[in-house]
């Protein structure tokens, strides 16, 4: 067997500015060529372990180590950072924050200048790293130009372009829609074939990064590897469910049919699925004698109507068009579609922060283009997609509270809805922390407590859980339910095809610009041609129905549907 690339060897981590360690005996060997996706939910330690190895640990975030760490034979707390990013390539899920260059191919090249390398050759090294990962036509663009996915093509671009032994991906489809979710995998998977470096994934999205095969999965829990197995085995077991890790929906559908799961058949992907006659009775069954999921439509009075409303940011370059639908009080609604489809652009309208090229917007029957961004705050709450651009205040309580201070509400009432609101987003064991102790996903949940803490009539969140393991993304999504049976509106702009299909009856569309539908959530998944307008993926429930000869897949999926709200009661 090889040497292992990286390995870590009875390893411990405590950061400086905590009272216990984040890593517990880390036993475990990167080998070159290797694909291993780490999995875990938020504050498993996963995110930790890999700035150990690309040298942001000790040397951006101080504390104390214990065993050894092993990054291509040299100790790594003795490597400077500079050197482990020649061998350790880091692509961040914040692309825009790994940003440097002012155009594409200028960001590329900054390793190479870095090093001193003479035009000439990095002009051509640029050029060829590029060109493997389908970027060269773009080197003139500026970054802020691109896609979500032409970004995460960048910034891989620039970690490549040092021929580096290991390329670590940190949530690389947090904010990708499904089809370039999807893209960015099958690039990943390019690049493993035509290079030798071993591809570590940190990523929630479990299903999505199996598009392609994973030699291993590494399940971490409370700082500790719980689990280091190929990916049938795991996929066969319990112990991603127990450790708050959702599994691939078929495998679900699979459980609940009562078809035995092992590691024979194929589990990796639903298309390498092998399945027994039986097996397939067993899930026609199933679907033939239960109920589906409730999806009719709404009767409660209107609230929100969006009426031939189009926006452009440069003349002649139309982003929104003659968009219309109407919102009822109580729903709770997802806007789904490909990145740069204008479904932020939407929210922006909505919430004031733009004005319309034309059309109108009403809430309860009135006209709101007269009233300013801090009149519609207060009825209508909107969560941005990334955190960072929220956050006002250095502490997290100050965070939450500031909106209920502006509003002139009392100490003492103001103090208990803060904190029912810091519990229910998990906040509350950090609620005296300073922000920037916290993960993305944590600093998300920051931003939605305050606009949650508001009680506002709409609540609008741009990607709500993106960054979030199963667990925070169940806790944040219930509280969402249940706000919604109290009667708040909720309108939700989401990559996440499971949560569209669990939590929101109805979706509303976008495809370049225009409304392409405005259905149940089950028919969207379900039609192969508005799925590949909109740049969504059929879920494995889709593929699953058809392996089993099952006619109406969008039945089945509501079937689905149906069972696991029955299973949650």
């Amino acid at each position: 067997m090889s040497t292992p690339v990286i390995s870590f060897q009875d390893y411990g981590f405590q950061y400086r500015a905590q009272a216990e360690p984040t890593l517990h005996h880390i036993n475990l060997n990167i080998y070159p060529g290797e694909k291993v996706l780490i999995a875990g939910a938020s504050g498993s330690g996963k995110s930790t372990l890999g700035n150990c190895i690309n040298g942001l640990i000790p040397f951006a975030y101080p504390g104390e180590s214990t065993g050894r760490l092993l990054v291509d034979g040299r100790e790594a707390d003795q490597s400077s950072i500079f050197d482990l990013s020649h061998i350790v390539g880091t692509v961040l899920q914040d692309t825009d924050g790994q940003f440097i260059g002012l155009t594409v191919g200028e960001d590329i090249a900054f390793a190479a200048e870095n090093d001193c390398v003479p035009q000439d050759e990095m002009k051509q090294m640029v050029e060829q790293v590029s060109e493997l990962v389908d970027i060269r036509h773009h080197l003139a663009y500026a970054p802020h130009e691109l896609s979500g996915g032409q970004k995460q093509r960048v910034s891989l671009a620039g970690v490549m372009i040092e021929d580096v032994k290991v390329l670590l991906f940190d949530e690389p489809l947090a904010n990708l829609d499904p089809a370039a979710g999807r893209t960015t995998i099958e690039l990943i998977d390019q690049v493993h074939r035509k290079t030798n470096a071993a591809v570590l994934i940190i990523e929630h999205r479990l299903e999505d990064v199996l598009w392609r095969s994973m030699d291993r999965i590494v399940l971490m829990d409370e700082g500790k590897i719980v689990a280091d197995l190929p990916v049938p085995q795991l996929l066969a077991g319990s112990l991603l469910r127990e450790h708050g890790i959702r599994e691939p929906l078929y495998l679900t559908a699979l459980r609940y049919a009562g078809v035995a799961i092992d590691p024979s058949m194929h589990l990796e992907h639903v298309d390498s699925l092998l399945l027994a006659e039986e097996q397939k009775e067993k899930v026609r069954d199933w679907y033939r004698t239960g109920e589906t999921a409730a999806l009719g439509g709404n009767q409660a009075e209107e609230l929100l109507k969006i009426e031939h409303l189009s926006f452009s940011y440069t003349p002649g370059a139309p982003i929104l068009q003659n968009v219309n639908f109407t919102i009822h009080q109580g729903e709770m609604v997802s806007i789904v579609g490909r990145n740069g489809a204008g479904k932020s652009t939407l929210a922006k309208l909505i919430c004031g922060f733009e004005q319309p090229v034309s059309g109108r917007i009403y809430m309860d029957g009135r006209d709101l283009a007269g009233d300013t961004i801090k009149e519609r705050a207060s009825r209508i709450g909107y969560v941005m997609q990334n955190p960072n651009q929220m956050i006002s205040k250095p502490m997290i309580r100050d965070e939450v509270e500031l909106a209920l201070i502006q509003s002139g509400m009392p100490e003492e009432e103001r103090g208990a809805r803060v904190e029912e609101t810091l519990k229910i987003c998990g906040l509350y064991p950090f609620r005296n922390w300073p922000v920037s102790a916290l993960s993305f996903g944590q600093k998300k949940r920051v931003t939605i407590a305050s606009i949650l803490v508001q009680r506002p009539r709409i609540i609008i969140l741009d990607e709500p859980t993106a960054g979030q393991d199963y667990h925070h993304y169940t806790e944040i999504m219930e509280f969402l339910k249940s706000l919604n049976r109290q009667g708040y509106t909720i309108l939700m702009i989401t990559h996440d095809m499971h949560l569209m299909l669990e939590y929101t009856p109805r979706a509303i569309v976008f495809g370049e610009g225009k409304m392409l539908a405005d259905t149940t959530a089950a028919r969207v998944l379900n039609d192969p041609e508005l799925v590949r307008a909109a740049n969504l993926k059929e879920t494995s429930l889709y593929s699953l129905s058809i392996a089993c000869g099952i006619e109406n897949p969008q039945r089945f999926t509501e079937r689905f549907i149906g069972y696991e709200r029955k299973e949650e009661r």
